[in-house]
This record gives C-alpha cells, sequence and structure tokens, in this order.
C-alpha cells in the first residue's frame, strides 16, 4: 500500500469513508445501535482495489468500536474474512445469548 487512507466515520450516511487525497476511495456501510454496529457492505473503487483501502477501513471502524465498548456483527463477507484473519478482533464479534427456542 503506498499512501495510507484517511478514515472517517460519517454517521449521517451510516458509513466509514476512506479517501485518499481528498477522493472517496472506499466505503464500509454500517446499521447501529448504541450496543452493536453491522458492518453490511464494504466497497472500494476501481481504481483503488489492491492499495489495502478495504483493510483500512475494517481496522480503523473495528478500532473505534473497541474504544466504544460497542460489539460487532460481520454481515460484510469482507468483514468477516478480515476478521477471521486477524484473531486479535474476534473478541468483538457479537455473540447472541437468546435462550429462546421453538
Amino acid at each position: 500500500m503506498g499512501q495510507a487512507p484517511d478514515v472517517t466515520d460519517a454517521p449521517a450516511e451510516n458509513r466509514y469513508e476512506a479517501r485518499l487525497e481528498g477522493a472517496l476511495a472506499g466505503i464500509a456501510q454500517y446499521i447501529r445501535t448504541s450496543e452493536l454496529i453491522a458492518f453490511v457492505h464494504t466497497e472500494v473503487e476501481t481504481r483503488y482495489e489492491g492499495q489495502g483501502i478495504g483493510g483500512a477501513l475494517v481496522k480503523a471502524s473495528l478500532d473505534e468500536a473497541r474504544a466504544a465498548g460497542i460489539a460487532v456483527l460481520a454481515v460484510c463477507p469482507f468483514y468477516s474474512g478480515w476478521i477471521a484473519r486477524h484473531p486479535e478482533y474476534q473478541d468483538l464479534l457479537y455473540e447472541n445469548k437468546s435462550r429462546v427456542s421453538d
């Protein structure tokens, strides 16, 4: 990866944004509550693919989730795959504690 992207939360858009020199390079869309953030879609602009933009989005957003003390639901395959390869983030994953059964 060349230059590191600037990753910021854009809560009005329900997404994290990665920018390089001001240009939108990628997004990670989410649904958020006070106790849980579900990452549902990640997209990197074609011209920025293969430059670590997706990984930067995941790492920054998971670091913020950890700091806020909220669990993560990795609906997006990119997120779930990234977390599977980085065990130091697996403790953030949401676990259903419901005892309800049919």
